[in-house]
């Protein structure tokens, strides 16, 4: 490739970097990018401007730098921002980092460096690679999570929930029912009386019994629960970060079942609002389907089973949950979790099970699992269980597992005996722990019945394309439902639920209920790279929030950071966090209030989610002491545009593969927020654009090893070969392993930063995912290459530009031009306003010289996507200071968009028998209308429909007749 150094005034690499790395020096020494707040330090004149506030997902700054594929969803939000700003508009555009984490903890303990110097560097190295790119950030609001100053405001947050409860029937802000409400306020309601308390009065409590009671009302709060274990990484792991197989994500361990005291968030709470407001936002329907799902609301009845008396278990009463309560007379059996009550809790031995001695009279040979008592096979059956992850228990498809308990319940419906069984397929976390089982209308409970040779009895109709030998789970009228007080024979679905329900309600067997999937969050890990827990505990094991004036609460500095690690197959042992090591600073004595005491902190950290649930709120305010942001600079920049409306950033563009998880915990944070009045959005964020992935090919030659992509030749016809050997050709990821990785650096390095943003852009449609092709690199380079020479001489490095007028055609063409880019960028269409710029830059390369009214509106259209080379061109045709606030250009003439006329021809029956003047780009839908209703077709169909109308829009409608 040609050199600066051979041809100064040739737009090549050289020129490029020398060209992308001034403007970018420029652009930070005069804070071109800024965003004015209404007030405090970053306060500017925001006068009438209209502000957008653009939001990136918030980016982990992995050790492994970026490849190609990692900027796409950068490059797209900075070409929207500096769209945005040409609009006139005040936009807040900035990029912080989600830097505490487990890679880095990972790193650490493999090498002793300490995860912060580990984390700093790997912060540096993508901050340079994004910055070589040309992004438009206000670096002055640029944050970490694991800056002190952050991670105050992080334990800040946790404190307003901890100190929280969520009353149900509070009218909150905007006048919906429910709120999260300080829990001071509940302790005056105990206190006064207004609130009935437990058992015994409040002022009767000990401080114990209290401290207990609002545990059960807080919204943080510590709580023994089943937890996936992991020994291989000596941490628990949250339900999605376990795969379906039972193993983690991170480092493929094996992982168990066990029992520990844990932080959790009560964000089952928030599940009905969480659900209902997905109304409130523009997001892709994908995922607010996904959240719906994972939120999982469900309508149905409890119903209460009698147990028959003079059983071992204490129970009098088994409850179960049911959307289907319409099929009760069909209930032939009950299943609990390995875990209920009903055979003595999770913690039971063997000998504290609750479940008869011997097999009760009616006990069918299959329903034993081979042993000889209900004891025997229940503890067996328990122990076996503990050992899968809920993915693996409810996996479909696999043989149903299970013993019969040697209890029985009593159907409400019918006055039959109901055996119960424990099942690992249903879980203690979801409903009541148990269900009652309908086969003949279920798949799993037909499943479990075959297996177990249990009775299936028909309570709905089975219709068309039933089989026999399987469950009817589709709808129909109800049969074989009926006693002596209610029938629901004949009723179709919702008139029987509503039926069963009402009378359910009248005999107290049970009541209609609304249940949930989503499960309370776990919030605590077994880590030291997190943010430490803001609380202490005194001698009792009792929490005690620290006050605001403790805060930060830093993490101690340590030589070894390994959580302990055990045998991976070890599901036996506990957690050992690496902060129990720091026995200086877990020891503390501290002033609360009540004089000095001796306390112990936690020795679990926060899991990396906290950080990243609040991101977009300091940005709006980054450097504020007293306030997790002002209440101006929030409403300013995420309030309700209107009333009614939630609120949020206007655009937030990220993978899809953060559709639940982060979405859901940062939408629970920000409405608790919300309800406790410091801030003003109900929502984080307004809409929500997914983004496709950069994927690339990797080669693999015979013996099935992987060979540099960048090496290998050939074409889809001809196969290809490397090193003269045939290879392989396979399509997915990039990375190491692969020999396919390509980076921004080799990109820049090898084109320039401005290249490689307009072949991102142009790649295809932002939402797709799309193959890297290096080759195909070279046409973005040559239109930024035939852009320059429409301005320059390469041979002087004058400028070429004429101010004479341009012909009629040329103006026709930018305006359109003008038109047609100004729509694709405000739908993120950047690949199709990039083809719509080559057609003008293409037509310019043929005019010499090229008119500046021409030349000038493109530079401007270009700058969003190559923003350097704009602001040089800008700059050389005599321009003071940057482009970057330039207005957008705008078509003023509104008669250069009117298109010129063609002839269409009308042939009817093979003959010319009309003639139309139409316009160009005519729809062949308009086209066929116009040409039947011309007196012609309509004087040769005499009112009938005509056999075939073909249609090559805009020259030719060619009518067949009738026969």
């Amino acid at each position: 490739m040609e050199t600066a150094g051979e041809n100064p005034f040739r737009y090549d690499a050289a020129l490029a970097g020398d060209i992308e790395a001034r403007w970018q020096k420029f652009w930070q020494e005069n804070e071109t990018f800024r965003a004015d707040n209404p007030e405090g330090d970053l306060a500017g004149p925001l006068s009438e401007k209209e502000k957008f506030y653009l939001l990136d997902m918030f980016p982990y700054p992995s050790g492994a730098g970026l490849h190609v594929g990692h900027p796409l969803g950068y490059i797209a939000t900075d070409t929207i921002a500096r769209f945005q700003r040409m609009q006139g508009k005040n936009v807040l555009y900035t990029l912080g980092f989600d830097s505490f984490g487990l890679p880095a903890e990972q790193y650490a303990v493999q090498t002793g460096q300490h995860p912060r110097i580990t984390t700093e560097n790997n912060v540096a190295n993508m901050s340079r690679q994004l910055a070589r790119i040309g992004l438009s950030h206000d670096k002055r609001r640029v944050v970490s999570t694991t800056d002190p100053d952050f991670v105050r405001w992080t334990q800040w947050i946790f404190l307003q929930i901890y100190n929280s409860w969520y009353d149900p029937e509070a009218t909150r802000r905007d006048g919906g029912v429910g709120s999260a409400r300080p829990i001071s306020e509940l302790v005056a309601e105990f206190e006064s009386g207004k609130r009935e308390t437990p058992q015994k009065p409040w002022a009767d409590m000990t401080e114990g019994e209290r401290a207990d009671l609002l545990d059960e009302y807080r919204l943080a709060y510590v709580a023994y629960s089943p937890v996936n274990w992991a020994p291989g990484l000596g941490t628990v792991l949250a339900d999605e970060e376990v795969t379906a197989e039972g193993r983690s994500e991170r480092g493929d361990f094996p992982v168990f079942k066990s029992r520990l005291r844990q932080w959790k968030m009560r964000i089952t709470a928030y599940a009905d609002r969480l659900a209902a407001d997905l109304d409130s936002v523009d997001w892709p329907n994908k995922v607010i389907a996904q959240q719906r799902n994972w939120i999982g609301r469900s309508t149905g009845a409890t119903v209460h089973f009698d147990i028959e008396p003079g059983q071992v278990t204490q129970q009098e009463r088994l409850t179960v949950f049911t959307t289907r309560p319409d099929t009760l007379f069909g209930a032939t059996f009950m299943v609990v979790a390995p875990e209920h009550e009903l055979v003595g809790g999770e913690d039971a031995t063997a000998e504290e099970l609750t479940v008869p001695g011997q097999w009760p009279e009616g006990t069918r040979e299959e329903w034993t699992g081979g042993h000889a008592t209900p004891r025997e096979a229940v503890a067996a059956y328990r122990a076996w269980a503990a050992a899968r992850t809920d993915e693996q228990r409810l996996e479909e498809g696999t043989e149903k597992t299970g013993v019969f308990t040697g209890i029985y319940g009593t159907n409400p419906v019918n006055g039959k005996k109901v055996p119960v069984f424990v099942a690992d397929y249903v879980l203690m976390g979801y409903g009541t722990g148990a269900i009652m089982a309908v086969p003949a209308h279920d798949d799993r409970d037909y499943a479990f019945a075959t297996r177990f040779n249990l009775d299936i009895v028909t309570t709905i109709q089975p219709g068309e394309g039933f089989e026999e030998g399987a469950a009817w789970t589709g709808d129909g009228s109800i049969v074989n439902s009926e006693n002596d007080e209610i029938s629901l024979n004949g009723l179709n679905k919702a008139e029987a639920i509503k039926r069963i329900i009402a009378w359910l309600e009248e005999k107290e067997y049970g009541f209609a209920t609304v249940t949930y999937r989503l499960r309370d969050w776990l919030f605590s890990r077994q880590r030291y790279w997190g943010e430490p827990f803001p609380v202490v505990y005194d001698e009792d094991g009792r929490v005690h929030a620290l006050p605001e004036s403790m805060l930060p609460v830093n993490l101690p500095e340590l030589d070894n950071f390994q959580p302990r690690t055990f045998d991976p197959n070890d599901a036996d042992t506990t957690p050992e966090a690496a902060l129990s090591r720091a026995e200086d600073w877990i020891e503390v004595e501290l002033d609360l209030g009540d004089g000095p005491k001796k306390y112990r902190r936690d020795t679990n950290t926060m899991p990396n989610w906290a950080g990243s649930s609040w991101y977009e709120l300091r940005y709006t305010d980054p450097h504020n002491d007293e306030h997790l942001t002002s209440g101006a600079n929030e409403e300013y920049w995420m309030g309700p545009k209107s009333e009614g409306a939630s609120g949020g950033t206007d655009l937030y563009i990220g993978g899809v593969e953060h559709a639940v998880l982060h979405l859901l915990y940062a939408r629970f944070w920000h409405k608790v927020l919300y309800d406790l009045g410091h801030v003003s959005s109900s929502e984080p964020f307004h809409k929500l654009f997914n983004q496709g992935y950069i994927q690339a090919y990797a080669y693999r030659d015979a013996r099935g090893e992987y060979v540099p992509a960048d090496e290998v030749e050939g074409t889809e016809e001809t196969g290809w070969t490397y090193d003269g050997r045939e290879v392989f050709r396979e399509y997915g990821k990039m990375g190491k392993s692969l020999k396919n990785i390509v980076t921004p650096d080799d990109m820049c390095e090898e084109y320039g930063a401005d290249t490689f943003r307009m072949y991102e852009m142009s790649m295809g449609p932002l939402e797709v995912s799309r193959p890297w092709d290096t080759r195909a690199v070279i046409g973005s380079y040559r239109f930024l290459q035939r852009l320059w020479r429409n301005v320059i001489d390469e041979t002087t490095g004058e400028v070429t530009v004429t101010d004479e007028p341009a012909d009629l055609e040329t103006k026709k063409l930018v305006a359109r031009t003008i038109a047609d880019v100004t729509e694709e960028y405000e739908n993120m269409r950047m690949n199709t306003a990039a083809a719509r710029m080559i057609v003008l830059n293409n037509h310019l390369t043929g005019i010499h010289p090229v008119p500046r009214e021409a030349i000038e509106p493109l530079i401007l259209m270009v700058s969003p996507l190559a923003p350097h080379i704009a602001e040089e061109l800008w700059s050389k045709l005599g321009h003071e200071g940057s482009l970057a606030r330039e207005a957008f250009p705008v078509v003023e003439d509104e008669s250069l968009l009117e298109e010129e006329k063609v002839t269409c021809v009308v042939q009817i029956a093979g003959k010319v028998r009309a003639r139309l003047e139409v316009s160009p780009s005519i729809s062949e839908e308009d086209l066929r209308d116009m040409a039947l209703a011309t007196d012609a077709a309509q004087k040769a169909l005499g009112g009938r429909e005509p056999l075939k109308v073909i249609v090559r829009a805009p020259k030719l409608v060619s009518i067949v007749l009738p026969k």
